[in-house]
């Protein structure tokens, strides 16, 4: 596709800007002892229309011209960045660990799923969901995200605060790390599950499911895609890496000679079709790529750090930006909403975290620390606010009260444990 001079002036100032401005609001979110997706976010909504397009509004549409080649090359770059980012947190998936640690971190899991999921079961028993539906009116998808959003926990953000405070190394770093790990693996199938909920009204599936006829929405429609993400994932992390490691050093393998880097991309776009032949959403498909990468040992060490090294340059800030761009804090945000989900989010994932350690025997102090690390969404939260909001699952509305409560949370969770730091106040 050949691009109009205009065009290509418009698209390059609008990535410019939005690059510059992640980085320098990352840069400035570090300053404060935040997380630098907290900037990259706030980067993107200075330039969106809660700022720039209030008191520049026509600035605001020649930076962002609303065209196809506009929307076509944003879109490409915003969803590149969300799969490297589900690649780079399946490389997190790796770590050893004491049996003491395991023992916390599993009962810790389970408590911290299922009492937010009941809780969001009874919530929406009582509460009308009908305005925070997207356009593809599906409740129960609405639903799973809704219970999805209260029990997240964010690997990047609270990883990222930990180690940059020297906690991460330890019994309680480990611990929280697990937890979220064990937590981010079972949610992300689930939101696999509720995405394909609406895809097929949507006309999105391809391969092995058109021939199945399944019903959107109906039981063996959502048995097949519990399961087939599941399988995909045991088998996945099972055989992946052997398989992996064997292609990397076959001598045939003239890609991998060639460059390591290319080769894992590859690798990921792989999986990532492999997924959408399957039916099951293609940020599953990266996400396992990753675990599988990060699984493989250390010969590519090198080619993993170069990805996240180039994914953190520009894909990964310019991905946030956007996220921060689609925020309309002035239209969309309802604020008593927002006060209210914030506090019941907060209390039942908190609670939940909390008896979950009393169970496995920490102690109360432990057991609140737990608690707050447990309770930052970040990353993981805004994925699932952005995929949601793609799905057409949720309004504009939730959509924005969704990114703030990862936003909030992820806040609390930096203030908590800086606050600990300066205090020299014990972890557990």
């Amino acid at each position: 596709m050949t691009l109009a001079t205009e065009d290509i002036l418009h698209i390059f100032m609008a990535i410019g800007l939005l690059l510059a401005a992640s980085h320098m609001a990352g840069y400035l979110s570090c300053l404060f002892r935040q997380s630098r997706v907290i900037g990259e976010i706030v980067g993107g909504l200075i330039l969106g229309p809660t700022l720039l397009g209030a008191f520049w509004p026509e600035i605001h549409r020649w930076l962002f011209l609303d065209n196809a080649p506009t929307r076509t090359i944003l879109g490409g770059i915003y969803q590149s960045g969300l799969f490297l980012l589900m690649f780079c947190s399946g490389l997190e998936m790796r770590s050893s660990f004491q049996p003491g640690e395991r023992k916390t971190a599993v009962i810790n899991t389970i408590v911290g799923i299922l009492i937010p999921m009941a809780g969001a079961i009874l919530a929406i028993q009582h509460v009308d969901f009908a305005p925070l539906l997207g356009t593809a009116q599906s409740l129960p998808a609405l639903h799973m995200v809704f219970g999805i959003a209260i029990a997240v926990t964010s690997i990047p953000v609270i990883s990222r605060i930990l180690h940059d405070l020297g906690f991460l190394d330890t019994p309680f770093g480990r611990i929280v790390l697990l937890c979220a790990v064990l937590e981010d693996i079972v949610l992300y199938v689930l939101l696999a599950v509720a995405l394909s909920m609406v895809g097929g009204s949507r006309s999105e599936f391809s391969g092995i499911t058109r021939f199945l006829h399944l019903a959107p929405g109906s039981w063996p429609f959502l048995l097949y895609h519990t399961v087939a993400a599941l399988i995909f994932l045991a088998v996945s992390v099972k055989v992946g890496p052997h398989l992996f490691r064997w292609a990397r050093t076959h001598r045939f393998n003239l890609l991998g000679v060639s460059s390591p880097v290319a080769f894992q991309i590859v690798f990921m776009l792989l999986l990532i079709g492999m997924a959408i032949f399957f039916g099951i959403t293609p940020m599953f498909g990266a996400f396992v790529a990753g675990i599988i990468s990060g699984r493989s040992g250390e010969d590519s060490h090198d080619a993993r750090k170069n990805i996240q090294t180039f994914s953190f340059a520009f894909f990964i800030p310019v991905y946030f930006a956007l996220v921060g761009l689609r925020l309309d804090l002035l239209r969309n945000f309802d604020l008593a909403f927002f006060f209210l989900f914030l506090l019941f989010a907060c209390a039942i994932k908190i609670a939940s975290i909390f008896l979950g350690s009393r169970l496995s025997g920490e102690k109360s102090w432990g057991a609140w620390n737990l608690a707050v690390a447990m309770n930052a969404r970040g990353g993981p939260g805004i994925v699932l606010a952005s995929l949601a909001l793609d799905a057409a699952i949720i309004s504009e509305g939730f959509y924005v009260s969704l990114v703030m409560l990862a936003m909030g949370t992820s806040i609390l969770a930096g203030f908590w444990f800086n606050l600990i730091h300066r205090k020299k106040w014990p972890l557990r």
